[in-house]
């Protein structure tokens, strides 16, 4: 203990932790513009069909076309934060939301909005690895999962707002979302506007949050690190000790390359392998169906426009519910029994919803869900929503911020999140198609992936509750970057 520490004052621990807390919590804004940017879709989608005359392929690539952006935001942010600092890619990932969002906003045909929605997906992508791995790496490990959680919370809040503002616009708008907006021009387009008010409060935050220890070690700043843990590490603590431990684990003095992920099986270690998986199961049960397609779903199956953009606020306030429910359980019962009851949850309440979309008449085309089966698959999304944000949305991303080790992190991190957001862009760009074949065969693909969810998270994932940054080599029983 150093002679500062065994001086601490009373009330320091609080004070450390409630640090810890506020600075994760900023650094989680960027999750909000996450859950906001790609969920703001959601009330335009018929009236971008209406206004440019598309076919569902189509209709479909512009939906997804964010997410392919995603992919390569996610994919380059690794790298980029690791050379130029965790908050400086804050910086660059809110230059590109504000640019996009008003880009989308004044779009003449669907290909300048799907070259504004790509360009919203890398500041989507971006954030998607950036906040997760800062949260971890500034957060006590006694608080990673609950801190880590915030990313999840403030994705669905996002979602939240996205949803509620598309509503809102649409209610006050002549026609709703195809209609004229009370200050000029189209409703849609507003929509799409209204992200650019957080993207500024989320670079205006990322200005006031300290940089990441971790990388100020790697870097060799190990005065301003100790200043950083300091305000949010727990008294007691031999601060010279932890960034000594820090610095071993960085191995190396360089830039992360791809050779570093490198393993003896299929071409990548065990443990990137896993964060890979656990991405790719993410969105292959389907999570965003319900929140990219919800207003069209709800209104295929007899609901009003405006019902049915009321029903996503309302599923998305669930959503934000079960996150809590997350959090206050992520620290007590570990990540891995979370997971597994969040599939097998999902696949009860997906088999219930496919049975429900399979066996209804179809009536002008469309399924007609009827008086008993349609509150049913109401109950059932709302539960299988519930299954999902309370298990596999947050603990997923906290997992990505803390399994892989100091010198792997961004990199291997930057990958997981790539493959899970073009595996985002595949279960989004075929649902359109899945459903034109019946949402019984949809919702039957998704309760077939949480049911494989169930067995890879048996079969190969490790608990991290617990567990400090610099003590996740020992996880997988192998080194989890190799030397040059």
């Amino acid at each position: 203990m150093t002679a500062e520490d065994s001086t601490t004052p009373p009330g320091h621990h609080e004070h450390n932790t409630a640090v810890a807390t506020m600075i994760a919590a900023a650094a989680a804004v960027g999750g909000f513009l996450f859950g906001y940017d790609t969920s703001v879709i959601n009330g335009t989608v018929d009236a971008l069909r209406e206004q440019f005359g598309l076919g569902a392929f189509v209709t479909g690539l512009v939906v997804a076309s964010a997410l392919l952006g995603c992919a390569a935001g996610a994919w380059l942010a690794g790298p980029l934060a690791d050379r130029i600092g965790r908050v400086r890619t804050m910086l660059v990932a809110a230059l590109l939301f504000v640019v996009s969002s008003i880009g989308s906003a004044l779009a003449v045909t669907p290909y300048d909005l799907t070259f504004w929605r790509l360009m919203a997906g890398l500041a989507i992508g971006a954030a998607s690895v950036i906040a997760p791995a800062y949260i971890a790496e500034i957060a006590p490990a006694h608080l990673r999962g609950r801190l880590g959680s915030l990313q999840q919370l403030a994705i669905v809040t996002g979602i939240f707002a996205a949803l509620l503002a598309d509503y809102v616009i649409a209610r006050v708008s002549e026609g709703g979302a195809a209609g004229e907006f009370p200050l000029g021009g189209t409703a849609w387009r507003w929509m799409f506007a209204s992200a650019a008010l957080p993207a500024v409060i989320y670079g205006a935050i990322a200005l006031s949050i300290p940089e990441s220890p971790r990388f100020l070690v790697k870097r060799h700043h190990e005065a301003r690190a100790r200043q950083v843990l300091r305000r949010v590490m727990s008294p007691g603590v031999d601060l010279d000790a932890k960034i000594r431990d820090i610095a071993r684990t960085l191995r190396e003095d360089r830039p992360v390359q791809l050779h570093d992920l490198r393993g003896p099986r299929l071409g990548l270690l065990p443990i990137v392998w896993v964060g890979i998986l656990l991405s790719v199961f993410q969105q292959f049960v389907g999570i965003n169906v319900i929140f990219y397609y919800s207003s069209s779903l709800w209104q295929a199956v007899g609901f009003s426009e405006d019902d049915a953009m009321l029903t996503s606020v309302i599923t998305s306030i669930t959503n934000i519910v079960t996150t809590l429910v997350a959090i206050a359980l992520i620290d007590r019962i570990g990540r891995r029994r979370l997971l597994l009851a969040g599939a097998a949850g999902m696949t009860v309440t997906l088999a219930v919803m496919a049975v429900a979309f399979a066996t209804a008449p179809v009536v002008n085309g469309e399924p007609d869900l009827g008086p008993v089966a349609g509150p049913v698959a109401l109950v059932a999304a709302n539960l299988y929503v519930f299954s999902f944000g309370a298990t596999w949305g947050p603990v997923v991303w906290v997992l990505l911020g803390e399994m892989f080790n100091n010198f792997i992190r961004a990199a291997a991190l930057a990958v997981a999140a790539a493959a899970q957001w073009v595996a985002n862009w595949l279960i989004t760009m075929t649902f359109p198609a899945m459903a034109d074949l019946g949402l019984g065969f949809a919702y039957g693909f998704y309760t077939l992936s949480a049911a494989v969810a169930f067995v890879f998270v048996r079969m190969a994932v490790r608990e991290t509750k617990g567990r400090e940054l610099e003590d996740m080599d020992e996880l997988y029983g192998a080194p989890q970057a190799r030397r040059a």
